[in-house]
């Protein structure tokens, strides 16, 4: 719950004012409107990086996968209850989100497609992070050991791919790993399309494909070792 929906909050309120003081007036609002949709970024990210293999560990230890293997319950069954319970965490913890922002003065630009397109890759996003966070699962089976990683992994890669900072402020190799990072390379498109280039960096919008190749391949890599892993090498 801290990691998830109120370290995202806390940061909306400390970068949404401490952060935009020598930002032009006028561009204070889009500049608040990009850190609200990295903070939806991070929150769906700590969602799917610790939250998800949390509970797949949790209920490993306290015997519930076993007692799952052995009902009329098929794996797909099984994780599609897991992706769904994080898709309604997610889109509680997103919107949480949105609300601070409005609050703190947050406005988004584009049209009504643009939203539809943005969020569209929200999700591509949180595919990424379900994968990553299924991958993480497979390999460490304790629920603390899960969170520690997860959370880990999840602050380090949003340091350095452009998440807690400027695109433009990072160095040329951070970048180059900004714009092949799928969960970064989501976010790049969903400010680019809510806050405009001059927030965003850059014009994102050619890496789209090269962005849902790569959170699908993260996706299904991790649903394949989920299955191998806790239903049919246990």
């Amino acid at each position: 719950m801290f990691w998830t929906i109120a370290w995202p909050l806390i940061w909306v309120l400390i970068d949404s004012f401490l952060f935009t003081r020598k930002v032009p007036e006028s561009a204070v609002s889009q500049v608040r409107a990009s850190i609200t949709i990295s903070m939806i970024t991070f929150a769906l990210t700590i969602a799917g990086m610790a939250n998800l293999p949390a509970n797949i560990a949790r209920d490993r230890e306290t015997g519930l996968l076993a007692k799952l293997k052995s009902m009329p319950v098929t794996p797909w069954k099984d994780i599609l209850g897991r992706l769904f319970a994080l898709a309604v965490f997610s889109a509680i913890a997103s919107g949480l989100v949105v609300i601070a922002g409005f609050f703190c003065g947050a406005r988004f630009s584009g049209s009504f497609n643009n939203i539809i397109h943005s969020s569209f890759f929200l999700l591509v996003a949180l595919l990424a992070s379900a994968g990553i966070g299924l991958l993480i699962g497979a390999f460490i089976r304790s629920v603390q050991g899960v969170i520690m990683g997860g959370v880990g992994l999840c602050v380090v890669m949003a340091s350095i791919t452009g998440l807690f900072s400027p695109y433009a402020s990072l160095p040329p190799v951070l970048q180059k790993l900004s714009r092949v990072y799928p969960v970064s390379s989501a976010n790049s498109i969903g400010v680019y399309l809510l806050a405009g280039k001059d927030i965003s960096g850059y014009n994102p919008l050619s890496q789209t494909l090269t962005t849902i190749v790569f959170a699908l391949l993260l996706f299904f890599a991790g649903l394949l070792l989920y299955y191998r892993v806790f239903w049919r090498g246990e």
